[in-house]
């Protein structure tokens, strides 16, 4: 076993300076990888994942420093190499997907620029040659018309085009060992699927080892062969991929089990575990779960708990030996929204176009058809949840009815009062009504504000009675953030706790509506879970209305009543989330489903595979714009777009098949 180990890490310990004192992220954690083999790493966000990862690739920040242990690769003690050998290590032999796309690309240089850096440095590649293999990597990882977006910058993707950037300029240096940190948070399922196929047969080819870093129990189902379960700087729990899905036994992999939403919990609250991971400077003695733990017993409190092997190769630290699992959700306390009342937000025909501008004079040679006549309506209280691939339009339709971004056509009604074309004045008691949650929490918030100043913000500017002080930290709480976090700016926080602070934002108003853009993609489970709970009993007690925009299908199940499929700018289905996700009747529905990963060693059923690539908004296809990868086209699809088909008196599908 030894000679097919690829990385070996061993009593790792690094931490950051905090003035004169080193407070230690990573704790002596141990694991090893080998050749083909991927190792999941799962855990709270600020248990230390990222942080051990930059550790591996010594690239920590400035504050960072290592503090001990051991990590070789390929039989090269890392710890110990110069930085200009260690620069031939990375993006060549071992390379990382970044969490963050938008804070990892650099924003001057243009996509082809940033892949060829990597092809130049470590495959030699250069010119035509190179331009090639850049085209091939983008067309690997699902981006439509490479040409064009090779060419392009980072602020002109969406988030899931930058992340699949990220992942291509991984790949361009073919490694032998890629740690991928949350590699398909910000991508829809179809790619999702895409990518982890691709990853799967470049690792089967190549022999390549993976250190996995992840909250979706999903995508470890699916490609993991070992997981180990990370809690506040230590590993609790190591094990197989059977042993870990059939018997978890440390109650903190239990609790991440129970905090799953799925469509058997849809009527209850969801099971969350109390209180946060500790801080670095506030470390308890004995077992750092003791805290928050619902098997606790006073040695937990007192003693660290030494490894113990609960089956071979299953190995888990806790006091605790019992394996009863967390009890079942508790009934949520409110009912399901009955019959919908008349509408809070109407959409129709919506419209949004970009031009596209070429030569010196930057005449129009087109139009980047974003949204290309929507129509939706939420009623009070209810969850609309919009689906669909990355660049489809969902974020845009989202920025288009909160005139973020002007419409080209078509009409927002919101709480009766027109939107579209309205001045100044009328927009901003309309944002009031209605807010947004961005999908990227960290491009969102102002980075020389603290926390408390960017709550308060909305508060002051639209005059919300109350004392802006009390209602920041009530805000916080809420959102399951300690109350000294207003003191704070955001490069303090983790992905997920920023993602904490735009929803308590967005709520510092009391808007009516909800613009929800990806608003769990950056949590972990456990806070997800707080977070879907929390907008359940919003919902419940003022009657927001949700438009939740996002690829998460579990999320969908557990929280929408309505859904919309969205397809290159138009809604292809539409109906209540009991029609739409049981009876799915358009096959790109049907294709978004078979592709979900099922947190289960069953999986799901047969994955439907779509031919091809989504085609460019810029350059939609004649006929349905789905004919070119639909598995059941037929010669009138590709003459003309179909009509919108009732099968019921609330479900929809544009397709020849439903007719």
């Amino acid at each position: 076993m030894a000679d097919t180990l690829l990385l070996t890490v061993t009593d790792l310990r690094l931490g950051f300076l905090a003035g004169e004192r080193l407070l230690y992220a990573v704790d002596g954690i141990s694991f090893a990888i080998a050749r083909g083999e991927t190792f999941a790493l799962l855990g709270e966000s600020g248990c230390g994942k990222s942080a051990t990862a930059q550790g591996i690739l010594r690239l920590l920040p400035t504050a960072g420093r290592i503090a001990g242990g051991s990590v070789r690769f390929a039989g090269s003690e890392l710890l110990a190499l110069p930085e200009a050998e260690m620069r031939a290590y990375r993006g060549g032999r071992m390379a990382m997907i970044f969490q963050e796309p938008a804070t990892s690309l650099n924003p001057v240089l243009t996509v082809g620029r940033q892949i060829g850096e990597v092809l130049e440095r470590h495959r030699g590649l250069a010119g035509a040659a190179a331009r090639q293999r850049m085209l091939e990597l983008l067309r690997q990882v699902g981006i439509a018309d490479p040409e064009r977006r090779l060419d392009e910058y980072p602020f002109q993707l969406s988030g899931g085009m930058k992340q699949r950037v990220m992942i291509a300029i991984a790949l361009a240096g073919e490694p032998q060992l890629l740690i991928a940190d949350e590699p398909t948070t910000a991508l829809d399922v179809t790619v999702q699927a895409q990518i982890l196929d691709l990853l799967a047969g470049l690792q089967a080819a190549r022999g390549m080892g993976m250190l996995l870093i992840t909250h979706d129990l999903g995508v470890v189902a699916r490609m993991a062969h070992r997981i180990g379960v990370m809690y506040a700087g230590e590993l609790v729990e190591v094990a197989s991929r059977a042993d870990f899905f059939t018997t978890p036994r440390h109650p903190y992999t239990q609790a991440l089990f129970a905090a799953l939403p799925e469509v058997s919990r849809r009527g209850t609250t969801l099971t969350t575990i109390p209180g946060q991971v500790p801080a670095l400077a506030a470390m308890p003695a004995g077992c750092r779960f003791a805290g928050r733990c619902p098997q606790v017993m006073p040695v937990c409190r007192e003693q660290s708990p030494d490894w113990r092997e609960a089956a071979p190769g299953h190995v888990v630290r806790c006091h605790w030996q019992g394996s009863a699992a967390l009890a079942d959700p508790v009934p949520a306390a409110a009912a399901e929204a009955t019959t919908p009342a008349a509408p809070l937000l109407e959409l129709a025909d919506l419209k949004v176009h970009f031009p596209i501008r070429q030569g010196i004079l930057q005449r129009v040679v087109g139009h980047v058809r974003a949204v290309d006549g929507v129509s939706l309506a939420i009623a009070p209280g209810r969850t609309l949840a919009l689906v669909g691939e990355s660049g489809c339009g969902k974020t845009t339709v989202g920025k288009a009815l909160l005139q973020l971004i002007a419409p080209t056509a078509g009409s927002v009604t919101l709480a009766g009062r027109q939107l579209v074309g309205a001045d100044r004045r009328a927009l901003r008691a309309a944002r009031q009504q209605a807010q947004m949650i961005f999908q990227d929490p960290f491009a969102s918030l102002n980075p020389r504000l603290r926390i408390g100043e960017i709550i308060a913000e909305g508060i002051a500017a639209l005059g919300v009675a109350g004392d802006p002080a009390a209602l920041v930290a009530a805000l916080l709480q809420q959102v399951g953030l300690p109350a000294d976090a207003a003191q704070r700016f955001p490069h303090e926080f983790s992905g997920g706790q920023r993602q904490r602070i735009a929803i308590a934002r967005a709520l510092a108003v009391q808007p009516q509506l909800l613009v929800c853009d990806e608003p769990t993609s950056a949590l972990d489970v456990s806070v997800q879970a707080q977070i879907l709970n929390l907008l359940k009993t919003l919902q419940a007690e003022l009657g927001v209305a949700y438009l939740f925009i996002t690829h998460n299908f579990a999320v969908v199940e557990y929280l929408a009543h309505d859904i919309a499929v969205m397809y290159l700018g138009r809604i292809v289905e539409q109906g209540r989330a009991e029609e739409v996700l049981g009876k799915p009747r358009h096959p790109y529905t049907q294709a978004l489903l078979s592709a979900v990963p099922v947190p289960r060693l069953d999986g799901a059923g047969q994955r439907i595979a779509l031919a091809g690539e989504a085609p460019s908004p810029a350059k939609p296809p004649a006929g349905c714009h789905f004919h070119p990868r639909c598995p059941r086209a037929s010669e009138i699809c590709r003459q003309r777009y179909p009509d919108s088909v009732a099968v019921s008196a609330t479900h929809t599908v544009a397709c020849v098949l439903a007719a």
